[in-house]
């Protein structure tokens, strides 16, 4: 059996987002593109990038001036991960219910019904 990697709190998760989007980033990079979106401290993002690469979701190496930070799995893959736990602990596994909640919720439009249609098409 894979071994699973720590969940991502939210805060990890913008981290990440912003390092899969850059490929390759130094705490100053994603600080940076934090500031475009809300205030927070330097040492903040720092802090969370060193707790990132503890966790397994990031690998630190030696740049010119500082550490390199490059995601240690694509997005996709951390991605599929975290939908199969949430629906492992929120539907019992099943993802009848989710979708059925996306539906009724309007959460699905029509062009995106289309593609799940398509999806489903493929996979028979």
């Amino acid at each position: 059996m894979k071994s699973r990697l720590p969940r991502l709190t939210d805060l990890e998760l913008e981290v990440m987002k912003i390092v899969w989007a850059l490929g390759s980033a130094t705490v100053r990079d994603v600080y940076e593109e934090f500031r475009k979106r809300r205030k927070i401290a330097y040492t903040t993002v720092m802090t969370m990038m060193n707790i990132l690469e503890q966790k397994k979701h990031l690998r630190k190496k030696r740049g010119e001036r500082a550490y390199l930070y490059e995601p240690a799995r694509p997005k996709e893959q951390v991605v599929k991960g975290m939908v199969r736990d949430f629906v492992g602990r929120v539907f019992d596994g099943s993802a009848r219910p989710l979708l059925v909640h996306l539906v009724e919720d309007r959460r699905v439009d029509e062009a995106d019904l289309e593609e799940i249609r398509r999806l489903l098409r493929e996979s028979e």
